[in-house]
């Protein structure tokens, strides 16, 4: 803002050409004071802040070069003796609308209940393990993802499980239930009570199919999430 610090040192020392030299300075100036406050970033242009506190979520974006899909398989799919298919559709807060462009990360245990890791790994994956994966809903809504069984954490109660980190276009990424298992015996009544259900219910339900068992998962954004509007 320096050429309109001198508007007034310039109309004392030219005190006949100054007030030309001055109309021209203040419109100058006053195009300057539009474009810097036009220029100034906006809340809404921003993303929001929700969901609270999340460890690990910025591990959503460590899919690297990979084209993201709504469909994805997770590492030793085809190996494993429990294979899984989890599907479902991403609404909007209303329950009814579609999502696309939700970027969703997964990531899980092995069979033994350990987060495997392969030598050399970076990032989150030295604890989140190479068991993960990354889906984009499509314009529908619509993900799905092939895995298998994880096991649960040894020597613990706790219930097998599949974690989830979601990234709306317009929002920071943040974390909803887990992926649990109906039929897990560890996954007892008390605990069932005690889920926070964000984003709608974890708990998913296997049905038998043709050597792969395949759940449904519907998930409601901004459900039980903080700071959400």
């Amino acid at each position: 803002m320096l050429y309109c610090s001198l508007v007034g040192k310039i109309e004392k020392n030219l005190p006949l050409e100054g007030l030309i030299m001055k109309k021209y300075l203040i419109l100058y100036c006053s195009l300057i004071v539009f474009t810097t406050c036009q220029s100034q970033p906006g809340k809404e242009g921003e993303a929001r802040h929700v969901g609270g506190p999340c460890e690990g979520c910025e591990a959503i974006y460590e899919f690297g070069d990979k084209l993201l899909t709504p469909v994805d398989t997770l590492p030793e799919f085809a190996a494993a003796t429990t294979k899984i298919k989890i599907t479902g559709t991403v609404f909007q807060k209303d329950g009814h609308t579609p999502a696309k462009n939700v970027i969703l990360y997964v990531y899980q245990t092995n069979s033994k209940g350990i987060y495997e890791k392969r030598e050399g790994e970076t990032g989150w994956a030295q604890r989140h393990g190479h068991f993960r994966g990354w889906m984009k809903t499509n314009a529908d809504g619509q993900y799905t993802f092939y895995t298998f069984r994880p096991g649960s954490y040894p020597n613990t109660s706790e219930p097998q499980h599949i974690h989830l980190t979601v990234k709306e276009p317009d929002k920071n990424e943040y974390y909803l239930d887990s992926y649990i298992f109906d039929d897990d015996p560890l996954l007892t009544k008390a605990k069932r009570e005690r889920l926070d259900n964000r984003g709608g219910s974890g708990i998913i339900k296997l049905q038998s199919g043709d050597s792969i068992s395949i759940a449904k998962r519907d998930i409601i954004l901004g459900l039980n999430i903080p700071d959400y509007d």
